[in-house]
């Protein structure tokens, strides 16, 4: 056995014993020893393999494989650019706490710096974005290799969970190897390759438990808000905990949670901001990282509020600098005794009222908008079916959601994730994909804006032999990048004032693509259906066919900024 090959098969062996059972794989030529062991393991099915030619897209696959299952998901490259492609992915899963562990194949020291090709710098590329980095010696037959490199393995995955650090996240091991590349001269080796007795993980790193002394306190006028979570039970823990309190919530559209106590249409109820300041809370408790609501961002900065958070290792989120206690997740287990029953009723029924009062006022109204992002996301989060999953896109589609969204969804038990740890609109059809393989059959439904989609239109290029999952795309498509019509730049362009902006805000802003969703489906083999009316996207959710699918609802981008300002007004009226 030549070394490469010896170094690879260990290398997976110890992943797998590790409790790792995806991996993503991107076809080159220096990182082939990787390739043949990951092919072993998957016929022998010890783990499922998946392959795509893109990196980037592979990368927002293993992302999305991750998210769900908070297990780590290698991705494998070779080595130049592969390697730089997998940067964005890199990045969101480091802000949003997900386990990547990167496996790059690197040209060994002597070929490093002298114009080989396909040969850059990968030490540290990048940056601090992972937790753990180690650019591991090239394989050789010598003594005591199998000890070192599935101690490697065993750190390697330690970190990506968050041990010691706290905080999962990408770790990124840069792999050198010299030929043969390709599985060579039997199984002989210096000494034993084999790893611990039993099919045991060479080495375990288990977290630290907290003391206990971490209390959360039984503030009688406390609101509940959940944001963005790394792991979606975090949220139902979270509402757990409030609803045990009696404490009304206002959550973002992300999480797996099933409260009666959720506000319907919470960041149009922060709109009405004197009404909120007659019902201010003592307290804002806070769990993950809130990232989509101007309304809620103002409110956590009200001087008369005591703003405390709960995260995980050593950061939290807290943009406005007003946090003063911070709370680790294993607070809210012990801290159900202590806030059982300890609400202001009188106050809590205000807030729980107050929404019930808006969805009856602005259902309505979104009801009648059809066609509209907002109707198409109301339509969706009420027919979705019980304990189905949601991939939801950054940009619009995830704001429409979080408007449109009333008590429906939270009672129908959705486990609903996103990339929010930089928000961006890339990756999402990957991610979505990788999410829905994780749901073992259960309905998965992804929605995403028109240039959300077409962004990562190449996640759809997926080879016969890999597997598939139940997935339908929702594709919301107002030719264009509709937020920035929500937003200050589309003030000007729809009569407002910001002059001078109408002439250049299709281009720069608006940016419309005329791009064929249809068409760009027929290239890549999946099914398409332009959805006319809201009965005909309801029964498309409510009876999701098999493989993936994409639904089109067509829009005008030029109407959702009157139609947010209408929903504005109605809460006014609703809440003077």
């Amino acid at each position: 056995m030549n070394p490469a090959a010896a170094f690879a098969s260990t290398l997976v062996d110890e992943l797998v014993r590790h409790g790792i059972r995806d991996a993503v794989l991107s076809p080159g030529s220096r990182s082939a020893p990787l390739a043949y062991a990951l092919q072993e393991a998957d016929r022998a099915g010890r783990l499922r393999l998946h392959v795509r030619v893109d990196e980037r897209t592979a990368a927002f696959l293993a992302l999305g494989l991750a998210k769900a299952t908070r297990v780590p998901v290698p991705i494998v490259v070779t080595s130049g650019t592969a390697v730089a492609n997998l940067h964005p992915a890199v990045l969101e899963a480091s802000h949003a706490q997900v386990p990547l562990i990167v496996l790059s194949a690197d040209r060994p020291p002597e070929l490093r710096g002298t114009g080989a090709n396909q040969t850059t710098d990968q030490v540290r590329i990048f940056g601090g974005a992972t937790r753990w980095f180690h650019d591991l010696g090239t394989p050789e037959a010598r003594p005591g290799q199998g000890a070192l490199w599935r101690s490697v393995a065993s750190r390697a995955v330690a970190h990506a969970r968050g041990v010691p650090s706290g905080e999962a996240g990408p770790v990124h091991l840069n792999l050198p190897f010299r030929a043969p590349l390709v599985p060579t001269g039997g199984d002989d080796w210096t000494d034993s390759l084999e790893g611990r007795p039993g099919g045991a993980p060479w080495a375990v790193a288990t977290p630290a438990v907290p003391d206990g002394g971490d209390t959360i306190a039984a503030v009688p006028r406390t609101l509940a808000v959940l944001g963005d979570v790394p792991d979606p039970a975090q949220a139902a823990r979270f509402t757990r905990l409030a609803e045990s309190a009696g404490w009304p919530v206002l959550a973002e559209p992300f999480g797996a949670f099933h409260s009666t106590r959720v506000l319907p249409h919470g960041p149009l109820v922060l709109q009405a901001t004197r009404w909120v300041q007659s019902h201010l809370p003592d307290r804002v408790l806070v769990g993950g990282r809130p990232t989509l609501d101007r309304g809620l961002a103002q409110l956590l900065r009200h001087p008369d509020i005591e703003l405390e958070v709960v995260s995980s290792g050593g950061s939290w989120a807290d943009p406005s600098h007003a946090v003063r206690r911070v709370h680790d997740w294993g607070a809210l287990d012990s801290a159900h005794g202590s806030v059982a029953g300890c609400a202001d009723r009188v106050w809590a029924d205000a807030w729980r009222s107050v929404g019930e009062r808006l969805a009856a006022a602005v259902g309505p109204v979104i009801d009648g908008s059809w066609p509209s992002g907002f109707a198409a996301s109301r339509v969706i989060a009420h027919a979705l079916p019980v304990g189905s999953g949601l991939f939801v896109g950054s940009s619009s589609a995830a704001r429409y959601l979080d408007l449109a969204r009333d008590s429906g969804q939270v009672a129908r038990d959705v486990v609903s994730v996103a990339n929010r740890g930089l928000a961006g609109i890339d990756g999402s059809v990957s991610s979505a994909i990788g999410f829905a393989l994780t749901r073992g059959g259960r309905p998965s439904y992804a929605v995403l804006g028109d240039l959300t989609f077409a962004h990562d239109a190449n996640g759809l290029l997926i080879g016969p032999d890999e597997p598939r999952p139940d997935l339908t795309i929702v594709v919301l498509n107002d030719d264009g990048g509709g937020i920035f019509g929500t937003l200050e730049p589309g003030a000007g362009a729809s009569g407002g004032s910001l002059a001078g902006v109408d002439a250049s805000y299709e281009r720069v802003f608006g940016t419309p693509t005329r791009v064929s969703i249809e068409g760009l489906c027929a290239a890549y083999g999946v099914p398409h259906q332009l959805i006319q009316d809201a009965d005909a996207l309801a029964e498309r959710i409510a009876n999701p066919a098999r493989g993936i699918h994409v639904a089109e609802v067509r829009f005008d981008r030029a109407l959702q900024r009157g139609l947010q300002e209408r929903l504005f007004e109605v809460t006014s009226d609703v809440l003077p």
